[in-house]
């Protein structure tokens, strides 16, 4: 085998799936794309042997920028840079810092990502839509949902809006937002134009928020973009669409659902979602969530949403393990 400056990417990456052995490797194929995962198989079959040396001098490459990815989610590129300088002199520094920043594309607004989500909405509340929205897409669902929330409701939809028809975003734009939210950030953004937001964007988006702030979002939405309107929701899971899961799927989730919960969820739905529910419980059970429902007497509307949205989330916990299906809208499925 060649001395490691010599091997190519794909031999590093077969050699260190070869060394890790066949569990972890798997485990690993798990977030590949099917490509990927034959492209490699290919060059693992192709590897005849490897030198002890070699399986170390990778094992070592693979470490060194694990950890710089660390330092850099800890602390960002100085922080990480410095670390290593200490660690590794600082030509080794240099040397790795260079493979992440070129292969894996530090994305912008890192430090931005590492701020509370209230904290940052009292920076930006008063920031035009576009610059919210903008820096919104570059954050997790769980922040952007945040924020989002705590707009007010005509910016809510307005940057739901933006955030869902944005495509590209030029490098200069990006370097002027940056600037003025934390300068030192700004040289960190690759100079090819960058691909954020879009409908997939803003669902993950509206998947997280409260309920409110989704219903308010989508239909002022309906009423100003209605085609943007229906795609987004072609694309969403929302309570009403557990009458739209086969048998299993509903007696799967329920399994995972308190059954207090379910009576306060069940409290405002129409009459077909109560009946696919309650169709898929033992009847002594599904009497017993009614009695429940029916001594409750009045529920907030809030809390009636709050336990919806627990359940949703269950269910598209279910569906992200592939314990469940959710069919999506806009064509058949075939599923195999």
């Amino acid at each position: 085998m060649a001395r490691n400056s010599e091997i190519t990417g794909l031999q590093k990456a077969a050699i260190l799936l070869i060394t890790l052995g066949p569990e972890r490797s798997a485990n690993i194929f798990k977030h590949l794309k099917e490509e990927e995962i034959e492209t490699l198989t290919l060059e693992i079959a192709n590897t005849r042997s490897v030198s002890p040396a070699t399986k170390d001098q990778v094992l070592d490459e693979f470490y060194e920028l694990c950890l710089a990815q660390q330092y850099i989610a800890e602390g960002g590129i100085a922080y990480a840079k410095e670390l290593l300088e200490k660690a590794l002199g600082p030509d080794k520094a240099k040397e790795i810092i260079g493979k992440l920043t070129a292969s894996l594309q530090v994305r912008p607004f890192e430090f931005v990502r590492k701020t509370d989500a209230s904290q940052l909405l009292n920076f930006i509340q008063d920031e035009h839509p576009q610059t919210i929205a903008l820096i919104l897409a570059y954050l997790s669902p769980q922040q952007a949902s945040t924020i989002i929330s705590g707009l007010t409701p005509e910016k809510q939809a307005d940057v739901a809006k933006r955030i869902a028809q944005m495509d590209r975003t030029t490098p200069d734009v990006i370097k002027e937002v940056e600037r003025v939210l934390e300068k030192k950030l700004a040289s960190l953004v690759n100079q090819d134009y960058t691909a954020v937001g879009g409908v997939d964007s803003i669902v993950q988006i509206l998947n997280t928020v409260d309920r409110g702030t989704e219903r308010h979002i989508m239909e002022t939405l309906e009423i100003e973009e209605p085609e943007l309107a229906d795609e987004i929701r072609k694309k969403m899971f929302v309570f009403e669409d557990i009458i739209n899961l086969d048998d299993r799927s509903i007696q799967r989730v329920l399994r995972e659902v308190d059954h207090s919960e379910l009576a306060v969820a069940l409290k405002n739905c129409n009459e077909e979602v109560q009946n696919v529910i309650f169709n898929n419980m033992s009847k002594r059970l599904a009497a017993m969530i009614k009695e429940d429902m029916e001594y409750m007497g009045p529920v907030r509307l809030k809390d009636v949403e709050e336990a919806q949205q627990k359940i949703v989330n269950i269910i598209r916990k279910l569906e992200d393990s592939s314990e469940i299906i959710i069919s999506r809208g806009g064509g058949d499925e075939i599923i195999v």
